[in-house]
């Protein structure tokens, strides 16, 4: 295979088997990619440019550990600059007075849900002003809720490991979104556990750190058979992660063990 700085990390790893191996060797940042939801979350749309920015060591690091796996440089294609989104008209006009922030990465490192906090904030956002919430990573999730309520967002990711979200109301929309769960999905759990029973695949995201824990139930209802369920248990209802369900047209029981652990049960409707 050829690469070059364009190359994507993905396409390295589907290449070789032991590109993984060499690509974690250059730095301690790239150890996350051990993990294969991150792998998926990361490695498709990163390239070997992109990567050498975050670790710090240029490209030819990545050559020197690629070339003895069989891969061939390609030095005469320069990296290509992708073309960021411009700052929207108006949050440029907004003064400090306008903005809310909220920083959720400490939240998130103790493992801590940051959604309450989120939502709190999004029925705080001034008048005619923005909510700005400072993480790791894109909150996908996150986006695509409040986006459906008619919030837009902005993503910024110019600085390394920090990513500035921004959502702000457009007018003519709804009120800020209210997020609860169906009375309908605490109902029946028994029944519904005893119709597929033998046909249930069971997964345990508790150890987890977010957002791992939606991207990965996600990942395995892509591949559920009609006739099976999902079994999750959960440290938490996954709030974000039941409107994408419905979207999805899966139907959901939830069963709240105790302080901490809530167990689920996601099936085709």
């Amino acid at each position: 295979m050829i690469i070059n700085p364009n190359t994507k990390i993905a396409a390295l790893l589907k290449a070789h088997p032991d590109a993984l191996e060499a690509i974690i060797s250059i730095n301690p940042k790239f150890e996350k990619l051990r993990n294969p939801i991150m792998r998926k979350l990361m490695a498709g749309r990163t390239s070997i440019s992109m990567a050498s920015k975050i670790s710090g060591c240029g490209v030819q690091a990545f050559y020197d550990k690629l070339k003895p796996l069989g891969f061939e440089v390609d030095d005469k294609t320069e990296a290509v600059i992708e073309k960021k989104h411009s700052v929207p008209g108006f949050l440029h006009r907004l003064t400090d007075k306008d903005i809310l922030v909220l920083d959720v990465r400490k939240t998130i490192e103790e493992d801590k849900d940051p959604l309450p906090d989120i939502m709190k904030a999004v029925k705080e956002i001034p008048q005619n002003g923005a909510l700005k919430i400072i993480n790791s990573f894109e909150p996908t999730p996150l986006i695509k809720l409040l986006e459906k309520q008619g919030f837009a967002a902005f993503v910024d990711d110019a600085q390394e490991d920090v990513v500035e979200t921004w959502f702000y109301k457009e007018k003519g929309t709804a009120d800020a979104p209210s997020v609860e769960v169906e009375d309908t999905a605490r109902e029946g759990w028994d029944s519904m556990l005893a119709k597929y029973e033998g046909k249930l695949e069971k997964t345990d995201v508790r150890a987890l750190p977010m957002p791992l824990p939606m991207h990965t139930i996600l990942e395995l209802i892509d591949t559920l058979p009609d006739d099976k369920a999902l079994f999750v248990e959960h440290k938490r209802i996954p709030v974000f992660l039941l409107p994408e369900l419905r979207e999805r047209h899966f139907d959901y029981r939830i069963k709240e063990i105790e302080d901490g652990h809530v167990q689920l049960l996601i099936f085709k409707d």
